[in-house]
């Protein structure tokens, strides 16, 4: 809010420079237009021509182009500061607005350079930087020299308000020089006191933006221990995570295999103890053994079928690793491209487990760990073996450490008797092959 204030007083300290301006301006035109006006009347042109260097404009002409010069200066000044952003537009304008200002300078014959200062407000207000200080001082320098009326009046040919003046009575003229130099100096004064107030609030500004920058710093600072705390966390959830699910599955065993194992056990025992002195009896009990294994094994499929993923068991796992793939994709923003997605249609489950879960850690390490932006996974029959090639753009390593990732896919792989093989010279990639030994159609 003090920002916009300050932007606005400095808007109107601007306007009223050039009211004030404008005002003189108008003063000058008319004074001179009027004091032609009393000469021609008063029959003593000829007198105050052979005064003269050079022939006056006409009284009429003076006062029009001097209003006019200052209107389109005013017009140049406001497109300089406002809908005007294009560097090469804003150098026309400001050449323009020099250009005005001479013409205003000249129409009042030189006697007021007071306008020189609206330019100079201009171009130091716009100023951005070092690239602008060369045009900067230029364009004030030629200011100067062109509003030195010493310097001028080598190339203008223009009549001096001191021959205006010289018409009125002595102590006239004393009044009028001094109201000249009261306007020049209360002139001045704006000048200074709009230049002050641009100086503090670029200044004002400059802080601003460095307090702004050194918020910024603390914000990112904090967020990134806010995400290294949050990267613990994650680890922690995960970490517990496994351990809930490895109590899960030692509840599952206890629960199914280890009841069931226990029963079989105790049968078995008692058949042993039985076979000789009653056989009838052990040749009852033998089938419900074989009745308890069989429950067990039920119980114990049933258990490992829970470990699936839903989507394996709903959908083809051709589909299945499609919907996997594109969900992650969406959620991390990664590329993934399947060169080739086909394997044999008589694929069992646990291959198509083992299949599922090389992919998912494949393109989860390229995120989490290659911070890849692009994943390609070709799936292929070759020589009765299923390959799986997954190749990332990510910052790979130089040595592999195999993670519990790593370690768990060599695992699944190793219970089909397959293979694993990972580099990490460009991006990273990891090459999988499962032995078939069957054949069948492609999918």
């Amino acid at each position: 809010m003090k920002l916009f204030e300050r932007s606005q007083a400095l808007t109107g300290i601007h306007y009223l420079l050039y009211a004030y301006n404008g005002l003189v301006v108008f003063l000058l035109a008319g004074f001179m237009s009027l004091t032609q006006w009393k000469i021609n009347q008063s029959m003593t042109a000829r007198s105050f021509l052979d005064s003269l260097a050079a022939v006056p404009w006409p009284a009429t002409y003076i006062f029009c182009s001097a209003l006019l010069a200052f209107a389109c200066l005013f017009l140049l000044s406001w497109l300089y500061r406002g809908p005007v952003h294009a560097r090469v537009w804003r150098y026309m304008i400001i050449a323009l607005e020099i250009i005005a200002c001479i013409c205003v300078m000249r129409s009042i014959n030189m006697a007021y350079d007071g306008v020189v200062l609206l330019v100079v407000a201009d171009l130091v207000c716009a100023y951005q930087g070092r690239q602008q200080r060369i045009i900067l001082l230029t364009a004030m320098l030629g200011l100067y020299m062109i509003a030195n009326y010493n310097l001028a009046a080598l190339q203008m040919k223009v009549v001096p308000l001191s021959a205006y003046m010289a018409y009125y009575a002595a102590d006239i003229q004393g009044w009028l020089w001094a109201v000249s130099n009261l306007v020049t100096s209360l002139n001045l004064i704006i000048f200074v006191f709009y230049m002050t107030m641009l100086v503090q609030s670029q200044h004002r500004e400059k802080e601003r933006i460095q307090s702004l920058n050194r918020q910024l710093g603390q914000a990112n600072m904090q967020l990134n221990e806010a995400n290294e705390k949050l990267r613990v966390y994650a680890v922690e959830v995960e970490h517990m995570a496994e351990t809930r699910e490895r109590n899960r599955l030692a509840r599952e065993i206890h629960d199914t295999l280890g009841h069931a194992l226990t029963g079989i056990m105790a049968g078995i025992d008692a058949c042993l103890a039985t076979i000789d002195a009653a056989p009838e009896f052990t040749k009852q009990q033998l089938p419900k053994i074989r009745e308890a294994a069989k429950h067990g094994i039920t119980d114990v499929r049933r258990s490992v079928r829970k470990l699936r993923p839903d989507d394996l068991e709903r959908l083809s796992p051709q589909q299945a690793l499609e919907q996997m793939v594109a969900s992650f994709a969406a959620a991390s923003g990664m590329e993934i491209l399947f060169q080739r997605l086909e394997w044999p249609l008589n694929l069992r489950e646990d291959e198509a487990e083992v299949i599922y879960r090389v992919v998912q850690e494949g393109i989860t390490n390229a995120n989490r760990h290659g911070h890849a932006s692009r994943v390609t996974v070709d799936i292929h029959e070759e020589e009765e073996r299923l390959n799986i090639l997954i190749q990332d753009n990510g910052i790979g390593c130089q040595e592999i450490d195999a993670g519990f990732g790593l370690r768990h896919m060599k695992e699944r792989l190793a219970l089909l008797k397959g293979s694993l093989k990972c580099t990490g010279s460009e991006g990273f990639t990891i090459e999988a092959s499962i032995p078939l030994n069957r054949g069948g159609a492609l999918s």
